[in-house]
């Protein structure tokens, strides 16, 4: 089932062009992963340090497969050190299966 997943992060003021850069690395990796299928980066209009990513992905399976791999948690790791606070995930799959 589609999955949409949206990851939250917050950074520090001064470093735009290290964060960029490992922005632009990690979705360049994510886009050789199975299961990827686009990716959507957005910015806080009143607060550029303000960031989310909405990704799409063939199912939520493929979404922690790449959560987990050994080259997303290093360039996460690298972006940890330019941000405030911890990364945010949310996690949704499209449609429902609810009744009412």
């Amino acid at each position: 089932m589609l999955a949409k997943v949206l990851i939250r992060r917050k950074f520090r003021t001064g470093h735009t062009k290290e964060i960029v850069a490992l922005l632009n690395d990690l979705r360049a990796v994510a886009m050789r992963q199975a299961g990827y299928l686009s990716g959507l980066t957005l910015m806080a209009p009143d607060n550029s340090n303000n960031m989310l990513v909405i990704g799409t992905w063939q199912s939520l399976e493929d979404w922690y497969r790449w959560k987990a791999d050994p080259d997303r948690t290093r360039l996460e790791a690298m972006l940890e050190i330019y941000q405030d606070g911890p990364t945010q995930y949310e996690a949704y799959v499209v449609g429902t299966g609810f009744t009412g």
